[in-house]
């Protein structure tokens, strides 16, 4: 088994290694065509140059963050042919209008169908944040919900695996990735033989997410042991701007009643089976009761955008659930396609509003100025801004953009402190006691930008006072690196993590 699993990976990466090389020639001829035509007349080399001067133009009046447009304004002003090119192929061409327009058919649907009631609370800040969520995002504020947070992943996963053996109706779960290792296996064994029993399994994966794990077989033979696999976005040898958009949510759903998310994919580390990177901190979240509709209307988005067929979705969000109010939950998702930036938007209104203390964790540390001088703004107003990063790093090269960071955050105030056990892989924050948000995004480009996301907003939930202890019993065992970076780095030190953080948003 071992060897047929290291012999799937080889193949995969494999996979990997031939689409990149593809698309490197691809990049590397049509510039050499491009080139040679430039050289071959001045009227050409003109008429490139007045276009160059005009996308540079469109580029400053776009309205997106200002962090990609810089490094595209810099390339195609040092070196017009080569950046307009580039940017011609990377940014204009091969983005997915199908799967714009049918995400956005499916969701109205999808919509429509979720059974809701209009809640409004107390709270005005918080209100306003809500209603941020349900008019921009559609994302609907349940009450009759009971959540349950974990720590460690490894105690969601025991729960999970309780979970799905109780499956009666249908199982979905959607992973950025998936290895075929011992935790999935016992997952793995239950989902086949649900599937005997009639139950409907479906499973979703990010192809790119999981090339280094699995394979295409692996998908194939789930299919024929009566699991429904499909893999998103499969990684190909063509150049196409939709594939730098990544399915990187975590979501798993037991008959419309219970569903977990988190930061945690279906690999062995994410449950300390494995330690590349020392102890693997991660954490999650289970929702029982109305929010599970929300979640579940999140994976038949996306499992729809890659299955062109006619769902009957209130066969599935249309189930009566009898659970108490304990507060507010909001689960949400971001696409990249949207134009909206609704993760990014929901950390900088919590910030803003933060009153005594905001908390977060995240992997990776690659923000936007906006986010940065919200958690400055935040800190020289009186608020404890605390943010916990990785001691251990998974990529060495994403980690020195990350602690480049630290200096100007430090430097307003921000307290900084490493996992020193090992890597810290949890995406979440709390605010003031009140309101917390857990789920799959980073504070990272990539993720509040380029990927398919999905979190939870809670408000006033019990479950908040679980949350705000892990973060105080996590400060314990890190190390405060905040002294380290009062002050600013050698010369040499601040112009690599300038070229580092110029390219970042590409990253």
């Amino acid at each position: 088994m071992a060897r047929r699993q290291k012999k799937r990976t080889g193949n995969s990466i494999l996979r990997a290694c031939l689409v990149g090389i593809s698309l490197l020639l691809q990049i590397g001829w049509l510039l050499l065509v491009i080139l040679e035509l430039n050289h071959y007349s001045t009227y050409i080399s003109l008429l490139s140059g007045i276009l160059a001067a005009l996308i540079v133009l469109g580029l400053y009046s776009k309205n997106t963050n200002s962090a990609f447009k810089l490094p595209w304004i810099m390339l195609i002003m040092a070196l017009p042919v080569m950046g307009l090119s580039l940017y011609l192929m990377t940014q204009l061409l091969g983005t997915s209008r199908y799967t714009k327009k049918k995400l956005k058919e499916v969701r109205e649907e999808i919509q429509a169908a979720i059974a809701t009631d209009s809640i409004v609370p107390d709270d005005i800040c918080v209100a306003g944040q809500m209603r941020y969520l349900q008019k921009h995002g559609n994302h609907p504020v349940f009450s009759g919900t009971s959540v349950t947070y974990y720590p460690q992943a490894t105690q969601a996963l025991e729960d999970m695996l309780e979970a799905l053996e109780k499956a009666e109706n249908f199982i979905f779960m959607e992973y950025f990735i998936v290895d075929n290792g011992e935790a999935f296996q016992k997952i793995r064994e239950i989902l086949v033989r649900k599937a005997q029993t009639g139950v409907e399994v479906r499973l979703m994966y990010d192809d790119f997410g999981s090339i280094g794990y699995v394979n295409l077989e692996f998908a194939r033979e789930l299919n024929r042991q009566g699991i429904q696999c499909r893999v998103f976005n499969p990684a190909m040898p063509i150049l196409n701007l939709f594939m730098n958009h990544r399915d990187h949510r975590k979501i798993a759903v037991i008959d419309g009643k219970v569903a977990f998310t988190g930061g945690y994919n279906l690999a062995d580390e994410y449950f300390d089976l494995a330690r590349p990177y020392g102890h693997w901190k991660d954490t999650g979240i289970r929702l029982e009761g109305d929010a599970v509709q929300s979640m579940t209307a999140a994976f038949l988005e996306l499992w729809c955008v890659t299955e062109r067929k006619e769902e009957d979705f209130e066969r599935y969000l249309t189930i009566a659930h009898n659970i108490p109010a304990q507060g507010l939950v909001q689960p949400y998702t971001d696409s990249p396609l949207d134009q909206e930036p609704t993760a990014e938007n929901v950390y900088l209104n919590i910030i803003n509003q933060a009153r005594d203390y905001v908390y977060f964790m995240t992997p990776y540390l690659i923000i936007t100025d906006e986010l940065g001088r919200a958690l400055g703004l935040a800190a020289k107003r009186g608020v404890d801004v605390r943010i916990i990063t990785p001691g251990i790093p998974d990529k060495k090269a994403v980690y020195a953009v990350t602690r480049s960071y630290y200096g100007g955050l430090v430097r307003s105030g921000v307290r900084i402190f490493e996992y020193t056990p090992g890597f810290c892989h949890a995406k979440q924050c709390v605010c003031d006691g009140v309101i917390a948000s857990i789920g799959t995004s980073n504070l990272d480009y990539r993720s509040l930008y380029h990927h398919f996301e999905n979190n939870v907003l809670l408000y006033d939930c019990p479950v908040i006072g679980d949350i705000e202890k892990d973060f105080l019993d996590t400060f314990s065992i890190c190390r405060e690196v905040t002294q380290a970076y009062q002050h600013p780095r050698s010369v040499v030190m601040r112009i690599w993590q300038c070229i580092l953080r110029l390219f970042a948003p590409m990253m």
